[in-house]
């Protein structure tokens, strides 16, 4: 069985094609500026070098007609027709409170999903154009949807409902939902093999730490709670996201900077986090490197992502009531030593010690707890992709 994965965002079209007999990635690619001028698809086949494909790429219809255009290929292609394509996985940002797990797509679905677009109106809009888009060009093969939203639906009310007039709530469903799903229930899985325990009787603490970051507590397989929050802008300080702050912060600027609605969204989400500290970069790797070089602010802004991390962590721990092991994963998890240790040091009476030597180490899947350790510390790069593949087959099935 064959599945095609697709991540849509407004202007690219992420994919990869997957053998689920084997698990295993045939092709992968990303069709980029569409439409936009100098529009391209890059396309890999593995075990090939990449292919940039330039092509004007007037909408994501367009978009996914190349992409099979590049799979069945006689040179790039890794299939003989698009008849071998079993089912396409879409990944959703949001699902609201309508989806507590994956689904097959419908017209019922597909009207869910659209209900949802005022809930994350930069991502569903996109995730629903690339649904169309591929229920153009395949009308015959079965579309799933995966949400982003549905790992979190576990949370308990209390975790979730905040503590605004409840009307609020039951008028507009304000409230949190969560983000990152998919990669945090994919690494909690995978902890459980690693540790050779069911996950049923674990507590697992899992760390998404991108440009985007998140943290999630894991109780027997289950979210019961999670950083982000209503919005991807709760929580953690990010890449460009201020994170958690005090609400009075917003009145107090749009009245002193003259900022209107959407100037201070702008403003939370684009211009703070670790750019707007550090006033450097909101790449981890610049911002180190400046740390390194004496930036103060540089330093300021790792120190600032690392505490609020700890915090989190420690939090959750209390939530938990202890936890049997850490999980890193995403681009900074998985690949920054130092901000691990930054977050993990003094973390011993939790029971959360690691071994310096073995953290070491860039985007490997290892243990990398110091011996005794109570908690396991683990690195497990995520993979989005074969999750969403994983929930496609298993809903086929």
């Amino acid at each position: 069985m064959k599945i095609l994965v697709i991540n849509t965002g407004s202007s690219s079209l992420k994919y990869q094609l997957i053998d689920m007999t084997n698990e295993n990635v045939l092709a992968k690619g990303v069709c980029d500026r569409i439409g936009l001028e100098h529009s391209f698809l890059k396309h890999t086949r593995i075990g090939s070098d990449p292919v940039i494909i330039e092509k004007d790429l007037y909408n994501h219809k367009i978009a996914v007609q190349e992409v099979l255009s590049a799979l069945t290929d006689s040179k790039t292609g890794v299939i003989s027709s698009m008849s071998e394509i079993a089912a396409v996985g879409h990944r959703i940002v949001h699902g609201g409170e309508k989806f507590k797990e994956s689904v097959i797509i419908d017209d019922n679905v597909m009207a869910a999903i659209k209900e949802c677009v005022e809930l994350a109106p930069l991502h569903n809009p996109a995730n629903i154009i690339g649904i169309e888009a591929c229920q153009q060009i395949m009308p015959n093969i079965p579309m799933v949807a995966v949400f982003d939203t549905a790992f979190h639906q576990t949370m308990p009310p209390y975790a979730y409902i905040y503590a605004l007039p409840f009307e609020i709530y039951e008028k507009y469903r304000l409230r949190k939902y969560g983000f990152h799903g998919t990669s945090h229930k994919y690494v909690a899985h995978r902890a459980a093999e690693m540790l050779g325990r069911p996950i049923e009787e674990l507590k697992i603490i899992t760390c998404h730490l991108g440009n985007g970051a998140s943290i999630c507590a894991v109780k027997y397989g289950k979210s019961i709670e999670t950083s982000m929050g209503f919005t991807p802008l709760q929580g953690l300080a990010m890449g460009t996201r201020s994170g958690t702050i005090d609400p009075a912060v917003i009145s107090f600027l749009m009245e002193k900077e003259k900022m209107s609605v959407k100037d201070i969204s702008d403003f939370l989400n684009k211009k703070s986090g670790v750019l707007g500290v550090s006033g450097v970069s909101s790449d981890f790797r610049d911002v180190q490197e400046a740390a390194e070089n004496g930036n103060e602010r540089a330093k300021l802004a790792l120190d600032i992502f690392c505490y609020k991390v700890k915090r989190f962590i420690g939090d959750y721990m209390g939530i938990l009531n202890g936890a049997d092991a850490v999980v890193f994963t995403a681009g900074i998890g998985e690949n920054n030593d130092l901000v691990r240790s930054m977050i993990l040091k003094d973390m011993d009476f939790l029971g959360i010690v690691i071994d310096e030597e073995k953290n070491k180490v860039k985007g490997k899947e290892i243990d990398i707890s110091a011996p005794g350790a109570r908690v396991k510390t683990l690195i497990i790069p995520t993979n989005e992709e074969l999750a969403i593949a994983r929930e496609t087959k298993k809903l086929l099935s």
